[in-house]
């Protein structure tokens, strides 16, 4: 179990595992590792505990399950936390950074040829048909989700509220991306409310928690002495917050930071909740891309290796070029470096902690129910006939036959690739 041992593991001979070794197989995972969340705990499981026996299966199935109860890129935090397990914090940062870099050089250089403004024909082609599967992608993602989170929710009443969360996810994904966090959370605390109601206490009679009979409760030297420097401070919190206010409207790095922020620290329920939290800034509230553009986007996330969270250096880019596509994966990923240096040693008691799983049972739904309500703007996004077409297409490989991810985009794109060299129009 993980709350057995928190020390570094050691490798077949007795050695502590080098950050060389580390660095070597994380990155081999990095540039291989296509097909997402699925692809990856395949590969890190065969080296760790199938080739190079590091860890054993129990210890792995434990930690794939305590990640997944964090916000953010869940297989990208295994990685972390599989090279923490073998090397301490510096092999959680090297393997995190080996496992993250390659994917985001291919998505940057992807992103320059894509985004540019005047693409060749055939890129603006396989750009306009790799964007048309993401709906189909985004459905059949969540439809992959939807069993384990039913079980997860129990029987009776329990079963009613998860189907309530989902439709309100549903609605949200559809018709409020930018308040996608808050109801995930929302929901979450309801289901919490709902688990663990919380015991009511009121004063205790002679504990000194009400005034004196006949005295006004007037402020002491104490309480004084915290509500002026609170009064004083309170004029300077509120020119801070406009001016935090101002910077993020304008669509600057601060904004390219914050959008970053939400897709790092507060997504629940994997990495297809980042589409509806990044949609609503990214095209309508700072029109750094397009709808077609961030479809492309999305599209790059599914193809390159490495999480699918590397859709947000797509935004950045778009927002500040590379600087922008930089920071915003820097802020993404920060969180999930946070999350495994700073709570490694406690996920065992993280995962038996009935609360959090109480609030996970709530959040999840509704992150299901989003990714499902955001093929709806995501359809309606495609402009052009032929794109509806490698939609039904996609749709029709990945819910109907249940077929691979990458190769639903990769055909996709090269469908948009024969239309515009036929003569179709570009959206």
């Amino acid at each position: 179990m993980l709350g057995a041992e928190h020390g570094i593991k050691h490798g077949e001979e007795g050695r502590a595992v080098g950050l060389g070794t580390v660095a070597r197989e994380w990155l081999r995972i990095g540039c291989i590792g296509f097909g997402g969340p699925p692809a990856h705990i395949a590969l890190l499981r065969k080296l760790c505990v199938q080739r190079r026996g590091w860890l054993s299966a129990e210890e792995f199935e434990d930690g794939v399950a305590t990640t997944n109860l964090l916000p953010g890129p869940a297989s990208t935090q295994l990685a972390m936390f599989c090279a923490w397990r073998l090397a301490g914090p510096a092999g959680a940062v090297v393997g995190g950074a080996c496992f993250i870099l390659p994917g985001l050089g291919v998505i940057l250089a992807l992103a320059a040829l894509f985004l540019a403004a005047h693409p060749p024909a055939w890129i603006a082609g396989a750009a306009a048909g790799a964007g048309a599967a993401v709906p189909a992608v985004a459905l059949a993602a969540a439809v992959s989700l939807m069993p384990a989170s039913w079980r997860r929710a129990g029987a009776g009443r329990a079963r009613w509220r998860w189907v309530t969360y989902l439709v309100a996810g549903g609605l949200a994904g559809v018709l409020a991306g930018a308040f996608i966090v808050l109801l995930l959370a929302a929901c979450g605390l309801v289901e919490l409310a709902a688990r663990w109601p919380r015991a009511r206490h009121g004063p205790q009679a002679g504990s000194g928690s009400e005034p004196a009979a006949g005295r006004p409760d007037r402020p002491g030297p104490a309480r004084s002495a915290v509500t002026m420097p609170l009064a004083l401070a309170a004029p300077a919190a509120r020119s801070s917050l406009l001016a935090a206010s101002a910077l993020l409207a304008s669509g600057g790095l601060l904004a390219v930071a914050w959008v970053a922020f939400k897709v790092g620290a507060l997504s629940y329920g994997g990495g297809f909740v980042i589409i509806p939290l990044m949609q609503h800034d990214a095209v309508h509230t700072y029109h750094w891309m397009t709808q077609p553009q961030f479809l492309s986007a999305v599209a790059l996330g599914q193809v390159t290796p490495g999480p699918v969270v590397q859709t947000v250096a797509v935004v950045g880019y778009a927002a500040a070029g590379v600087g922008g596509g930089l920071l915003a994966s820097l802020v993404a990923f920060a969180p999930s470096f946070a999350f495994v240096l700073g709570g490694g040693p406690h996920f065992a008691a993280l995962r038996r902690n009935a609360r959090v799983q109480a609030f996970l049972t709530g959040a999840g739904p509704a992150a299901i129910g989003a990714i499902a309500g955001s093929t709806v703007p995501l359809g309606l996004g495609l402009t052009r006939l032929w794109q509806v077409a490698v939609l039904g297409l996609a749709a029709a490989w990945l819910l109907i036959l249940r077929r691979n991810v990458v190769a639903a985009i990769v055909g996709a794109a090269a469908l948009g690739v024969i239309a515009v060299l036929a003569g179709a129009p570009l959206p």
